[in-house]
């Protein structure tokens, strides 16, 4: 299980830091897209999206809660069962709450 903190991975505007190795800038970008997802409608019923897993060789989508409670986003892979949780996301550009 991948435990995160978004803003761990952005500059001081905000952006997703571009001096981080590929990887890594993948992982936020990955990141990014659950927590736009995820806010669209919130707090979102667990729902299914059309986010392709980042394991490699995986062709499985994630499904996202957020624990209004803790205030994390936990995602997981419909096919292998990779999964996570995302901290830090409030008021981050992805952040899409009125």
């Amino acid at each position: 299980m991948f435990i995160s903190t978004m803003t761990h991975f952005l500059d001081p505007e905000g952006n997703i830091a571009k001096e981080m190795h590929k990887d890594g800038r993948e992982h936020a970008s990955f990141l990014a897209l659950i927590v736009d997802a995820a806010t669209k409608d919130y707090p979102p019923p667990k729902k299914s999206t059309d986010i392709r897993c980042l394991t490699k060789k995986c062709t499985g989508t994630i499904d996202i809660a957020i624990d209004t409670k803790e205030e994390e986003i936990r995602w997981r892979c419909i096919k292998c069962d990779e999964g996570g949780k995302i901290s830090g996301w409030q008021g981050t550009k992805w952040d899409n709450r009125k």
